[in-house]
């Protein structure tokens, strides 16, 4: 029997320390980019105003496949948080945004994580992409929604208006409003997302992962 000196434990505590030091500064790094790109915000065709197309999941879902879901949710976190003193809907889309963003980026995170091929890693995207979609149809039509009315001033007419003054004219009440508008702007972000990073992932792969 040999005797554990510990001697080995100094250089293990170097490897340590200098992996969690890589690891904070690659989070702050997708983090600012995250926050960066939410504040670069669109509207696309046939969609209200009150709903903007930003692609700061492009920097989540980099991060959730290369670091793993966890660090995905902490930089929806972080991007969320970040955004707080712009809100104009008193934090609640801020928490919507987060949770919705969670569920894409962490679905598809976690299904990569589970076998790290580019078969898995599009079966995820496509996981997150319908985890997003019915969260956010859930969240807008059970509460997003009902808040907007309740606490915002806004009526279920005026969001209908604005969905009808850009041409949608298939919404008529809450549940089309889901239907012809939430569905299909988030089926949208996630495929575009989606599409961006399989393309970019294998070029930026290196430099995450150092």
């Amino acid at each position: 029997m040999t005797e554990n000196n510990g001697s080995s434990s100094p250089i293990s505590k170097i490897n340590k320390n200098r992996a969690r030091v890589h690891w904070v500064a690659k989070t702050g790094i997708l983090a600012a980019v995250a926050i960066a790109l939410m504040y670069i915000e669109m509207v696309l065709p046939l969609m209200p105003a009150f709903l903007k197309f930003d692609f700061s999941e492009i920097a989540v879902l980099l991060a959730s496949f290369s670091m793993g879901p966890m660090t995905a949710i902490l930089i929806e976190l972080i991007k969320n948080i970040a955004h707080l003193p712009t809100s104009q809907t008193m934090y609640v889309g801020e928490l919507a945004n987060f949770i919705v963003g969670s569920l894409f980026t962490g679905t598809a995170g976690l299904i990569y994580k589970l076998h790290k091929s580019r078969r898995n890693a599009i079966i995820g995207m496509a996981g997150g992409t319908v985890a997003m979609t019915v969260g956010a149809s859930l969240i807008n039509y059970f509460f997003m929604i009902p808040f907007y009315i309740s606490a915002m001033g806004f009526t279920m007419e005026g969001i209908i208006g604005a969905a009808q003054g850009v041409g949608n004219t298939l919404v008529t009440d809450l549940k089309t409003l889901i239907i012809w508008v939430f569905i299909p702007f988030n089926l949208f972000k996630g495929i575009v997302i989606s599409v961006i990073v399989g393309f970019i992932y294998k070029r930026v792969s290196p430099l995450l992962h150092r």
